[in-house]
This record gives C-alpha cells, structure tokens and sequence, in this order.
C-alpha cells in the first residue's frame, strides 16, 4: 500500500504552484542557495524536494539564454531511467546529501534528532569539488528535528555558503526554527491537497480500506498522514484522543501520557502532535461559525459542544495557538514526551 519514498518517486500531486517558483528561479538564474519548504506533514515536500535536487543535479548551473535557447521546462520531473534519477533513487549520487533522523547503534533504535554530528558533515560536504561539475544539493527532512547545537551548526553554513550549493530544508513546524535560519533562506510554503487532489492520489493506493471516508476526513489533504492513519493504527489513537477528552478521567490521562511518552512510541507522539491542535481547530471553526460540529469519529460532537459551553471560543484558540508552540517546542528540542502531553491535554480536561 506504501507509495515510493520520495527519493524515488517521479510523481507529485498537487503543489504546481510552487513547482513553477522553482523552475522560474532556475531559468533566471537566481536559485537561492537555501530553501525553506513548510506545511502540514504529509503533504509532499520531501516529494518536492527530491524532485527539485534530481533537477538541479542534471541540469546546468546557469541556464541557455538567446534566440535558439531551449524553452524553460514545464515541469521538474526527470524520467526515471535518466543517470540522475537512477542515482538518486539509488541513494549513490555523489553530489547529493539527504539528512535524517539516523538509527542509533546502541540502541538500535531511530534517534530523537538530527544530530549535531549530522549537520557538521554538510560543511565538509559542500566544500568540495562537485563530482560532475554541477551544484551539490542537500535535503534536510525535517529540520525540525534539529537540536539546539544542531540548528546553530546548520546557521554558520546557511551563512557563508560555498558557491553553487543548494539547501533545501523541509520543516512542518516552521514557528519552532530559529529565526536567523528562517531569515537565511526563501521559504515556499506548500499547503494540503484538494478534494480532487487528494482523492486521485488515494486511487494510486493498491487498494482502499473501508475507513476511507474517515481516513480522508481526518488527512487534511495529507497523504503521508492517511498513510499513517492506515498504517500505524492512528485512528485508534485519535479515537482514544476523543474519548479521553469527553471524559476526564485522570487515570486515563496519565496512562495516554506513559503510552506517548515511551521511547518506542517516538511515531505516535508525532502522530498526536498534528491530529490534536487539528481537532480544536475543527472544534473552534464549527463553534465561530455557530454551527453543530460534523462528526468524524463518535463523541466529537458532544465533546465540541462540551468545551465550548465550558471554556469558550476565545480560550480554546488560546489553548490551540500554545498546544501548537508546545508540540512544536517537544519535538524540536526533544523535550520530555510524556510532559507534554499532560500538559497540553490537562489545559482542558
């Protein structure tokens, strides 16, 4: 059911609006040399940037200008058997670095962050020669994931880059970077899939669960998120989400704190952390527009109502504008998990 992971998959749905800026900086000849792509997880960014670095890596620094030059492109797709396609996918392109999260050899485990470690490489990488005399492209996914020591590291780079080097940094809580990485770099923003955008990339899926209607409705325009959704149990979690809210129960609140804050369940927190500040947004735009919030899963209606009539409108876009900085604080500084959650969830139960 997976899709290709980005760096091998040659489509992208949706997002042609920001697929122009990028073709439009390359054939003017003022490719920043740092990007910041933000929006909701899930969307396509790392789909995007892949497929911008396969582009910029097989195309020359500073395009053909004059009568008989080529048209610009309509698009950044390369064809998958192109030499750079191939490499890439194939993660053996010598002037490509992506960074991620890396598997900790002790513990066997996916690490928390991007390591400091991780972002000095960049600096030894972009300093030298291109192999094919061309850019040298790195992809940062996410730069969320960045501790502090990592995202100081990263800002002495963004601000003395060697010529002809491109970094592109993926972030889907962007308010959480430092603002002098924010302010290095020209941030395209992607927003979630449409209806029909949306509903065409589910139909590439080799099939489609029965909880479609309720996976499509708690996406958001997300792929990523409906994969996760499908393939992590996560409905199950939202579902506990709503029925611990509706009810209260401190017992039950500590117990969802320990099942999010193990460190085995890095995956869930995350899953939490864009699933619960989009329910008390669905909660406050149905109470702003005085109508009876349409139910995804059972119970969200009684709890809207219930929360509502209990703290008001104003309090609870209070409460989802700090959820967001805190989640967006847990994840960026790799604070305590379980913390967070009972802090968050606690301002309204």
């Amino acid at each position: 059911m997976t899709p290709l992971p980005p760096l091998s998959n040659p489509t992208l749905v949706g997002h042609q609006g920001a697929e122009q800026s990028l073709i439009q900086s390359w054939t003017r000849g003022r490719v920043p040399h740092g990007w910041l792509f933000t929006g909701p997880p899930g969307i396509g960014k790392a789909t995007l940037a892949h497929r911008f670095a396969r582009f910029l890596l097989a195309n020359p620094i500073t395009p053909e200008t004059g009568l008989f030059a080529e048209p610009p492109p309509a698009t950044l797709a390369l064809d998958p058997e192109h030499p750079v396609f191939r490499r890439v996918a194939a993660g053996g392109h010598a002037d490509l670095m992506v960074l991620e999260r890396e598997i900790d050899p002790k513990t066997k485990r996916e690490r928390g962050v991007i390591t400091v470690d991780q972002i000095r490489e960049i600096g030894q990488f972009l300093h030298l020669t291109s192999a094919e005399g061309g850019r040298r492209v790195v992809i940062i996914d996410p730069i969320d994931d960045l501790n502090s020591s990592g995202a100081n590291s990263l800002l002495k780079v963004l601000e003395e880059p060697p010529k002809d080097t491109v970094l592109i940094l993926i972030s889907h809580m962007p308010g959480g970077l430092l603002p002098t990485i924010r302010s290095r770099c020209r941030r395209l923003a992607l927003s979630p899939l449409s209806q029909d955008e949306f509903s065409r990339w589910f139909a590439t899926l080799d099939e489609t669960p029965d909880t479609y209607p309720l996976i499509a409705a708690l996406a958001e325009g997300s792929p990523g998120r409906a994969l996760a959704l499908i393939e992590e149990g996560a409905l199950e979690l939202y579902r506990d989400m709503v029925k611990l809210l509706a009810s209260g129960d401190q017992a039950a609140l500590y117990e969802f704190g320990d099942r999010l804050g193990r460190a085995t369940n890095a995956d869930s927190f995350r899953r939490f952390a864009e699933l619960y500040p989009s329910l008390l947004a669905r909660i406050a735009r149905s109470a702003g527009a005085g109508e009876g919030m349409a139910e995804i899963v059972g119970g969200e209606g009684a709890l809207a109502t219930k929360l509502i009539s209990r703290v008001g409108l104003d309090r609870l876009i209070e409460v989802w504008e700090k959820t967001r900085q805190l989640l967006a604080q847990a994840i960026h500084l790799n604070l305590d998990r379980k913390q967070t959650v009972l802090e968050v969830l606690s301002a309204l139960t």
